[in-house]
């Protein structure tokens, strides 16, 4: 999906349209938190996901900031997918405005299979999308992100030169910023360059799992199948203070209302979880993680949360904290009785 975020708010409130809009946090750039989403309008002013409120509120001062509706957001997010799911059942749902289709087995033409989505998807939201056609997921995830806003790219494997070669090695799946500086360091900048590079030296930079994929991914090879049904390995909530605290009732406080939050979506999930994990953050940005295993898999509140506060207390807390949050991994099905 474009922006989606900015664009379902675009939509329900028209005189948005045309404007920059950055969605982030509880609203306020005054306060601490990070951009969700930006409208195309807001991007041109340097503005992107991840960033800062306080940095985008610099950069465009006469943007219009928005909170977080995740309820709204998710409630077209599904309508968007069951759209989707009319098209073909082999779908990846892999988060709230992105999906792979597998539509290999459809009748017609894929660029007209991909026209008919973004028409049905328009009709049915109001909103648009950007589509990638290619033989496989690596190279469609690429070609949808190459003609934002609205567009449809396809890639066969006689384009990967001329298309894939030439862009950043940033926009190869799975390349973060810390192995985008890595790899500018030893003097690879696009994907082609990348290419250049004899697998063992990957190898020697990256290590055996990682050093294949980059060399496999740089040509375009992918052999990972459309996962249709997926099994969470853990949920997890955390939260940043406004202003960094050590006062224990606040932490306590918070701590206490994000083991519920946890909870509660493992319940409406049916799962069970037996490692209670704490994460802090504090004020100087050095992150602690301690973990309580349960003798047995519970999706009790007071058992959880007990074994949240025990990790907890294993945390020396001699400075402010910036976050705190809570992890439960370990998960399996609940039994239905």
């Amino acid at each position: 999906m474009d922006a989606f975020f900015a664009e379902v708010e675009q939509k329900r409130h028209p005189e948005l349209i045309g404007k920059p809009v950055v969605i982030g946090g509880d609203g306020d750039p005054t306060k601490r938190g990070v951009v969700s989403t930006a409208s195309y309008e807001a991007r041109k002013f340097g503005i992107h996901s991840a960033m800062p409120l306080r940095t985008a509120y610099k950069l465009c001062p006469e943007a219009i900031f928005l909170p977080v509706d995740y309820e709204e957001y998710s409630r077209m997010s599904e309508k968007v997918k069951n759209i989707l799911r009319e098209i073909t059942p082999i779908i990846e749902d892999v988060g709230i405005d992105e999906a792979f289709l597998d539509i290999s087995e459809l009748p017609g033409h894929a660029e007209q299979i991909a026209k008919k989505i973004k028409e049905r998807i328009r009709q049915g939201t109001g909103l648009t999308c950007s589509i990638g056609i290619a033989p496989n997921k690596l190279l469609a995830k690429i070609a949808s992100d190459m003609r934002k806003p609205d567009g449809l790219t396809i890639i066969t494997a006689d384009d990967i030169e001329n298309l894939i070669w030439p862009l950043p090695v940033r926009k190869l799946w799975g390349v973060g910023p810390k192995t985008e500086a890595y790899l500018k360091g030893i003097g690879i900048n696009t994907i082609g360059e990348l290419v250049s590079k004899p697998l063992d030296e990957l190898i020697s930079h990256f290590g055996k799992f990682y050093g294949h994929y980059l060399y496999e991914a740089s040509r375009g090879i992918d052999e990972s199948p459309l996962v249709t049904h997926y099994e969470p390995k853990s949920i997890s909530r955390e939260t940043t203070f406004q202003a960094d605290t050590n006062d224990w009732q606040t932490i306590a406080k918070n701590l206490a209302e994000l083991t519920r939050d946890v909870v509660d979506r493992m319940r409406q999930a049916g799962y069970k979880g037996r490692r209670v994990a704490v994460k802090i953050r504090f004020s100087d940005f050095k992150t602690h993680t301690r973990t309580k295993t349960l003798p047995e898999p519970a999706d009790s509140l007071d058992a959880i949360r007990k074994a949240a506060f025990e990790a907890l207390r294993r945390i020396e807390i001699k400075k402010k904290i910036r976050l705190i949050g809570v992890r439960v991994s370990g998960l399996e099905k609940r039994l239905l009785k």
